[in-house]
């Protein structure tokens, strides 16, 4: 934004001086147009007409460099605002980009939570309503999990190793008995590695 307001600076800057330009020039094309018709008789005014023909092609001279400086810094001041167009371009393709692998990511993990979802209702339908009652509710109290794999005597969701009495409790325990961690309250799920 500020290369273009630059450069449309640079531009009136340009239009002006060329404006300025172009008055002394007429100006100057008028008096010489005086001179050589011969209308200006007397030798002062003849005298006085030279010089402001004279003093008027310096400052066209001098306005012409203006212009010339101004032309300079407004081709400069295009450049930048080229360049800084064609960066702002890659910057909003890669915007473009991150955000549509960022959609597709979404769609994807959509898709898997309504899977995994469908999946839920199925296992949830064969466990027995009091059991996922409970686990429901530990799932809210403990961040999203409810139960957690008893491994090596050691309690994955709070990764405490379960004391001896707790150990011999959860051995004698029938298979199909819900057992829970002492530290965390998650239901312990026993595999082979639980170390039993």
């Amino acid at each position: 934004m500020a290369a273009q307001t630059e450069e449309s600076d640079c531009a009136r800057e340009q239009t002006k001086a060329e404006q300025d330009v172009d008055q002394v020039r007429k100006r100057a094309a008028r008096d010489q147009q005086r001179l050589d018709s011969g209308a200006v008789s007397s030798p002062k005014d003849l005298e006085n007409l030279q010089r402001e023909i004279a003093s008027l092609a310096k400052r066209q001279s001098d306005l012409e460099d203006v212009v010339l400086e101004v032309m300079e810094r407004r081709e400069s001041a295009q450049e930048r605002v080229a360049e800084l167009t064609e960066r702002v371009a890659a910057v909003q393709a890669k915007i473009d980009d991150a955000t549509g692998r960022r959609d597709a990511a979404f769609e994807e993990i959509d898709g898997e939570a309504a899977s995994v979802t469908k999946e839920r209702e199925v296992i949830a339908g064969s466990i027995p309503a009091d059991l996922l009652k409970l686990y429901d509710k530990l799932r809210a109290q403990q961040g999203g999990i409810g139960a957690a794999k008893l491994y090596q005597r050691t309690c994955q969701g709070c990764r405490q190793e379960l004391a001896i009495t707790e150990l011999n409790e959860v051995r004698q325990a029938a298979s199909d008995t819900v057992v829970r961690c002492e530290n965390c309250r998650r239901i312990l799920v026993r595999t082979a590695d639980s170390g039993l």
